[in-house]
């Protein structure tokens, strides 16, 4: 399908909607679901809520808000407190799963209260090739995701956000904390602050795309191919400031960076 019928889809669908919340994360995905609502639905009709969690970095919160204050959107931050469910901590292969079932309910709720008619998500159809237990959550209390439906690919996000002046067009792509944390491994909020501490100094030598997967005490990270040479070349202050923080061995993924690699071990 042509891109400018996918984006006539998706607008059709979304008018046809009437209402919606939107789980907004201020990713590229989510930015551009919001902005393509914005533009054939009232505002009055559209709330994006943003979840607040120590499973997510506190700059990507920042950012969401800034993102739908550009949009002139009607924003909502929640609290979630998936470190207080055993099964979440747990992190068994439907983790996911724990957690995607509380953030929808209380979007269900939300939606319920401000009489708003569906609840989106901005999953798209690369997601599919991903393994995601929380598509179940979804189907269990009907999250609709409207960028799946009208066959619209990451790709496809990034080349429409791009002609809308999306700010996000090239943001790198953001998944939870805990997806660091291979399955078996207990989460914790010290284990995620420690993941995030990483990340955050990699991005500051300018890794933008960036997964620092943790091992208790050894962690492995993942950069783009082409940007593990000079990976190495930082290798000293590196090893200096992961080790200052709580890891005991630092290593480097030579495969590169990739979406769910530690999902590989489940597909096998």
């Amino acid at each position: 399908m042509r891109l400018k019928n996918k984006l006539s889809r998706l607008k059709k669908i979304l008018l046809k909607s009437g209402s919606c919340v939107i789980a907004f994360s201020g990713g590229a995905d989510s930015a551009f679901l919001l902005k393509t609502a914005s533009l054939v639905l009232p505002k009055a009709k559209i709330l994006a809520v943003t979840a607040n969690s120590a499973t997510y970095p506190k700059e990507e919160l920042i950012l969401a808000k800034k993102i739908a204050g550009t949009f002139g959107a009607k924003h909502k931050i929640i609290n979630t407190a998936e470190l207080k469910n055993k099964r979440f901590i747990a992190n068994t292969r439907q983790r996911c799963y724990f957690c995607k079932k509380e953030l929808f309910t209380k979007l269900k709720d939300i939606a319920r209260q401000n009489k708003l008619v569906f609840v989106f998500d901005a999953s798209n159809i690369s997601d599919k090739s991903d393994f995601r237990p929380g598509e179940k959550a979804k189907k269990e209390l009907g999250i609709r995701s409207p960028l799946q439906e009208a066959g619209i690919t990451k790709a496809d996000i990034r080349t429409l956000s791009k002609r809308l002046g999306l700010l996000t067009w090239n943001k790198p792509a953001q998944a939870c904390l805990a997806s660091r944390i291979p399955y078996g491994i207990n989460i914790s909020k010290p284990i995620l602050n420690r993941i995030n501490k990483a990340e955050n100094f990699l991005k500051k030598l300018e890794f933008s795309q960036v997964r620092v997967r943790h091992y208790n005490g050894l962690c492995r990270i993942e950069v783009p191919k082409n940007k593990i040479a000079r990976l190495f070349n930082k290798s000293q202050s590196l090893i200096d400031k992961l080790k200052k923080i709580g890891y005991n061995y630092v290593t480097v993924d030579l495969e590169g960076y990739r979406v769910g690699s530690l999902n590989e071990v489940v597909k096998k």
